[in-house]
C-alpha cells in the first residue's frame, strides 16, 4: 500500500519537473512580447521612436528587472528591514538617524529643526 503513494507522489514530481520549465518559458515569451507590441503601439505615435523586437523587448524587460526589480527573491520586500521586524531599540535608533539627516537639527525624537 506504501509503495502506491510513494507513487502517486513521483507522478506529480514528474508533472512539476516537466510544468515548471513550460511555465517559465511562456512567462519570459509573454512578457516579451507585451513589452514589445506596447512600445510599438504607444512610443512611435507619441514620440517618434523607432520600432523595437521581440528580442529587444526582452533586454527592456530584463533591464527594467534589474533596475527597479533586483534580481531573485530578496527584493525591497524580503530584506527584513521592515518596522515590523525592529526591536525598540532598532527602531529608536533608526528614527534618531532619519531626524538628524532630514527633520530635527539635534537628533532627538519628536524635535523640528529650528529656523536660522
Amino acid at each position: 500500500m506504501s509503495f502506491l503513494v510513494n507513487e502517486g507522489a513521483n507522478m506529480r514530481r514528474k508533472r512539476w519537473f516537466f510544468l515548471v520549465p513550460v511555465a517559465i518559458a511562456a512567462f519570459i515569451f509573454i512578457g516579451g512580447e507585451v513589452v514589445m507590441r506596447l512600445w510599438n503601439w504607444l512610443l512611435p505615435g507619441l514620440f517618434g521612436w523607432q520600432h523595437i523586437t521581440f528580442w529587444q523587448g526582452l533586454g527592456l524587460l530584463l533591464l527594467c528587472r534589474i533596475l527597479f526589480g533586483g534580481l531573485g527573491h530578496a527584493g525591497p520586500r524580503g530584506r527584513g528591514c521592515r518596522p515590523g521586524r525592529m526591536t525598540p531599540e532598532e527602531r529608536a535608533k533608526f528614527r534618531d538617524v532619519l531626524l538628524t539627516r532630514w527633520g530635527g537639527a539635534e537628533g532627538e525624537s519628536g524635535g523640528n529643526k529650528q529656523p536660522a
